[in-house]
């Protein structure tokens, strides 16, 4: 007699916060069906019903992963603006013990998605929602006075951390200039992220948030190309 949908969809339940404690122990590197079986406590032939195939263990493994991204806890947003902004960019760094493993966890996801081709078109597809859900506040800046009606990638485009990350065409529109901007934000907070995994001494939680703050202070004060720059 096949189990009730109760007892499988709980059976399915551990088995997902089995593969999350895996990857939060060993990261996609050490995510394997015997990793996994050891975590959870049962035989690798259990989780074959599962994951037939070690693609399907790592597709399975980063929707565990997007699902608990998604459900973080997250600040409070103010009402829009460069405000707005800070909280977005504060919510995705390593301030937290469960924000780090998180980040640690998305950061040895990255070989996977270099290494195919499938994997990296779903990474490019994140990095274009990032800058889709951070694009709308600086419209609002720019809309409150808080940015210049023209922004100079060229000052705003090195991060904080000592990464240049913009380009340095002049780009001739508004709507161009927020897109490069909300490119521009999240190269800089993604950047931070992983100094900020690497050297935690360096970059405890106040020195990331100090460096948020310096970066906001560029967009809305060092942004405007004036004619002098501009010639």
């Amino acid at each position: 007699m096949p189990p009730a949908r109760g007892d499988r969809d709980a059976r399915r339940e551990d088995v997902s916060e089995a593969v999350w404690r895996t990857l939060a122990d060993k990261g996609f590197g050490g995510l394997t069906l015997r990793a996994v079986a050891a975590t959870m406590g049962v035989s690798t032939g259990m989780l074959m019903h599962y994951f037939p195939t070690k693609r399907a263990l790592v597709v399975h493994a980063l929707d565990v992963l997007e699902k608990r991204t998604a459900e973080r806890p997250r600040r409070d947003r103010p009402a829009e603006g460069l405000a707005a902004l800070r909280a977005t960019l504060l919510d995705i760094l390593p301030l937290t013990p469960d924000d780090t493993a998180r980040n640690r966890v998305w950061v040895s996801s990255w070989d996977l998605a270099l290494a195919n081709g499938e994997l990296g078109a779903d990474q490019a597809n994140r990095y274009t929602r990032m800058r889709s859900a951070i694009r709308p506040h600086l419209e609002a800046a720019r809309r409150l006075g808080e940015l210049p009606g023209s922004v100079d990638t060229d000052r705003v485009g090195t991060d904080h951390a000592g990464t240049d990350h913009a380009g340095t065409d002049r780009v001739g529109t508004d709507r161009a200039d927020t897109d490069q901007l909300a490119a521009t934000a999240v190269a800089f907070v993604h950047g931070l992220v992983v100094q900020a995994l690497f050297d935690p001494e360096r970059f405890p939680p106040a020195v990331q948030t100090s460096v948020v703050d310096a970066f906001l202070r560029s967009l809305a004060a060092g942004g405007a190309r004036t004619p002098d720059a501009a010639e």
